[in-house]
């Protein structure tokens, strides 16, 4: 005869929900956490077979080594801000400035010719430059013939193969060089422009020239901007 608890279905009493523990606690084991094992530890061993001396400086060898490797990242922490903090600053001097940086983008703004340099360091029978559009598609390809080896100035005025002037944007120029054979030599473009500000992007600086963002690294030289 089975036996009824008022307000309670047998059902709920034969399927009581378990227990639950919330642990608690830190995952990660630190230099405090792994001192405070190896003090219970000494504390609840057994003063008739005490723990092998050889042992117990083992352990205070790693608890020795694990407080100099946080220490280590501790610092090292501290040096990536102070240097994230200085390349910011050392970003925001570029500004108002004229620099020359490794790549062939150029902003054309419909009325001022735009100008590039290419550096052919074996020179070249034969020098061609291209313009792309935004899309990727050339509009015009700039001949510059036979060159000697050095740097070649290339000037673009902003119009297309037909001669009609394109729209204002950001164009990339890309340099190819052949020698006599019709071989493909060696040809570094680089452009220049003023910088007017500074984004972060990750917590990395970029130059702003333009409708582009410069990284640092590809900055090849700086200038005071020349005013009429």
């Amino acid at each position: 005869m089975s036996t009824i608890i008022p307000g309670i279905s047998n059902s709920a009493a034969n399927n009581a929900a378990p227990s639950t523990v919330t642990p608690t606690g830190n995952a990660a084991l630190g230099k405090d956490q792994f001192l405070q094992i190896l003090v219970a530890q000494l504390q609840n061993q057994d003063p008739t077979q005490p723990q092998d001396s050889s042992q117990f400086v083992a352990e205070l060898a790693q608890f020795s080594s694990l407080e100099a490797q946080q220490n280590t990242v501790s610092n090292l922490n501290a040096l990536m801000v102070g240097q994230a903090t200085a390349n910011s600053t050392a970003a925001t001097s570029f500004i108002g400035k004229q620099i020359g940086f490794a790549g062939g983008t150029v902003n054309w703004d419909g009325t001022k010719a735009v100008s590039a340099t290419v550096e052919v360091p074996n020179g070249a029978n034969k020098l061609t430059v291209a313009v792309s559009d935004p899309n990727g598609n050339v509009v015009r390809t700039i001949q510059l013939g036979s060159e000697s080896a050095g740097d070649v100035t290339v000037t673009w005025d902003g119009r297309n193969n037909a001669g009609d002037l394109v729209a204002p944007a950001s164009y990339t120029l890309s340099p190819a060089a052949f020698d006599a054979n019709g071989n493909a030599v060696a040809a570094n473009l680089s452009t220049s422009g003023v910088v007017t500000g500074v984004q972060f992007q990750g917590g990395v600086p970029y130059l702003q020239v333009g409708d582009s963002l410069i990284q640092m690294s590809s900055v090849t030289s700086i200038n005071e901007r020349n005013t009429p």
